[in-house]
């Protein structure tokens, strides 16, 4: 259905193409996921197929692609609309129409469908999607999460035959996730469409998969082969793989059932060395001075506020829709607090009320001693920063030159300061001051973005879904530097749908429905106790309660 032949893609003013020797088949009606590092050119590869590459990208494609016989070079996407349905990174860029209804009939109407049919597609997909209570709702008040739903659910409605996925689950909750692939997974065995998607959390998704394309290095060749074989070799593994090699598994698992069922001797080892278990996390909330006492804080003045943010009794209505309800919180320094809920929970909304963007209807917020909508922006900064679902959206300036520049100015910080703290943040070779933001990775910009927020020093920093889009070794990284900021005493509060990250960072896990608190507690305790955001490993190893790889790893050490 879809075939690559010695395809390679050079953009203009690159000194070396983007990906070279892609040469691979994907057969119709199987799911193929494309798999490797950030950076190494799986959007690259994904939008050949569609067309988008060259003919909207510009740059270089030598070789051939064809999907169902049609020569990309000689089609261009709208020529290639029937048979492939593509949902990009950013579902927001792909939205035409302003109500969930309209977005989901608006393909099969430039395709010419009929009405009746137009109609029966769109309550399926309703239906499969979980849409149905949102059929009317404007498209711009809906959750990332929801929206994500709604671009997957337009590009099934015409019903093509190559589907061409980019990061899909990335702003669903887990239970969402499971849906969309679940659906996925009905469209390839039970209709014969083809899927080719590009996902970092392999957790999810690689139990889908019949086949994996692993990219290894920017422009290296493709390794293709089962799950199971690619793997074994793979530099990115989710937790299910990194316990099987830890344990010298074969073959690995792939999935927690698989996993389970091998565990029973793990388990026995780890039940003979209790002493080394973890403690939980969670301490922190009760006894914060024993877990920061490790590292002496670089700010102490940051301990010397009683709390960053406060919150009691706070409500939020925002378009009739009870966003938040009766929301009373306390964020204590050097804490790390994971908000944890589905996809429309009220997460984003608590963090932008934080930092003033939303005004509560009723009840109090407090940050730093100021209420946020109160304060003027230059006086927010220093007591709280956010970075949101997309970095870019804090980012305005041509250069990062600029954007450090115009964050030093704005915090009222010495010049360089952002400079620095980005040198800081990403070592290494780091990021040139003349490239343009949007020209950097996920990863790269994250950490801009962050550098801009932390300039002002604020004692409360908030992030929004701050892994979609990273890698393992990005994860990594921003796990490492936020571990650090929490040592110095920032209090740090992100949503996430990443449940392996809560269990890698969190000190206390706030679980969100229907913008209530229905859980608030240790890390250890909330997600061991929830089948949906428990952990790969808490699943495989339960009923002890361990959450990461790494901490079994050091427990057997």
């Amino acid at each position: 259905m879809i075939r690559f032949e010695d395809v390679s893609v050079t953009y203009d003013g690159a000194l070396e193409p983007t990906v070279r020797g892609i040469d691979f088949e994907v057969p119709e009606g199987e799911l193929v996921l494309l798999v490797g590092p950030s950076g190494v050119g799986k959007s690259t590869v994904l939008g050949a197929v569609s067309g988008l590459v060259p003919h909207f990208t510009g740059g270089t494609l030598r070789g051939r692609v064809t999907v169902a016989g049609r020569d990309t070079r000689t089609h261009k996407p709208r020529e290639l609309a029937d048979v492939v349905g593509t949902v990009g990174q950013d579902p927001l860029s792909h939205f035409v129409t302003d109500t969930v209804e309209d977005e989901l009939a608006y393909g099969m109407e430039s395709l010419g469908l009929a009405p009746d049919v137009m109609r029966r597609r769109v309550e399926e997909t309703l239906d499969l999607l979980g849409l149905t209570s949102l059929r009317d709702r404007p498209i711009a008040t809906l959750s990332g999460g929801q929206q994500q739903r709604v671009a997957i659910g337009s590009v099934l409605t015409p019903h093509p035959k190559v589907l061409v996925l980019d990061e899909p689950t990335s702003a669903l909750d887990p239970a969402a996730a499971e849906e969309v692939l679940a659906v996925l997974q009905r469209l390839v065995h039970d209709l014969g469409t083809t899927v080719l998607m590009a996902e970092h959390r392999l957790e999810r998704v690689i139990q889908y998969a019949d086949q994996l394309v692993l990219l290894p290095t920017p422009g290296a060749a493709p390794v293709l082969g089962t799950p199971a074989e690619v793997m074994a070799v793979s530099p990115v593994y989710p937790p299910v793989v990194a316990l099987g090699r830890l344990a010298n598994w074969t073959p690995l698992p792939l999935t927690v059932r698989d996993a389970r069922r091998r565990a029973k001797d793990l388990r026995q080892q780890l039940e003979e060395r209790q002493g080394n278990a973890p403690k939980g996390r969670g301490e922190l909330r009760d006894q914060p001075h024993r877990t920061r006492s490790r590292k002496q804080p670089a700010h102490p003045e940051l301990l010397g506020a009683n709390h960053p943010a406060q919150t009691n009794a706070l409500s939020v209505t925002r378009a009739h829709i009870h966003a938040l309800r009766h929301i009373t919180l306390t964020v204590t320094p050097g804490e790390t607090i994971a908000l944890m809920g589905r996809n429309g929970a009220g997460k984003s909304t608590l963090l932008n009320t934080l930092v003033g963007l939303v005004r509560p209807t009723s009840g109090s917020v407090h940050v730093g001693g100021a209420v946020p909508h109160k304060t003027a922006p230059k006086d927010l900064v220093r007591r709280a920063g956010l970075v949101p679902q997309e970095p870019r959206d804090l980012l305005y300036a041509d250069t990062v030159r600029a954007e450090c520049t115009a964050a030093d100015q704005d915090a009222g910080a010495p010049p360089g300061t952002c400079r620095a703290l980005l040198s800081e943040l990403l070592p290494g070779p780091g990021i040139a001051d003349d490239i343009h933001p949007r020209d950097l990775s996920e990863g790269q910009r994250l950490t801009l973005a962050l550098a801009v927020v932390l300039t002002a020093n604020p004692p409360l920093l908030l992030l929004d879904e701050p892994t979609r889009g990273l890698d393992y070794a990005a994860k990594a990284r921003l796990v490492t530097i936020l571990r650090d900021l929490a040592a110095r005493g920032h209090a740090i509060v992100l949503a996430t749908h990443d449940v392996e990250l809560a269990a890698e960072l969190a000190h206390r896990v706030v679980l969100l429905a229907d913008g209530e608190v229905i859980a608030d507690g240790p890390t250890s305790e909330v997600v061991v106790a929830s089948p949906s955001f428990a952990p790969q490993v808490a699943k495989i190893l339960a009923p002890q309660k361990w959450l990461t790889v790494a901490e079994v790893r050091e427990a057997l050490a």
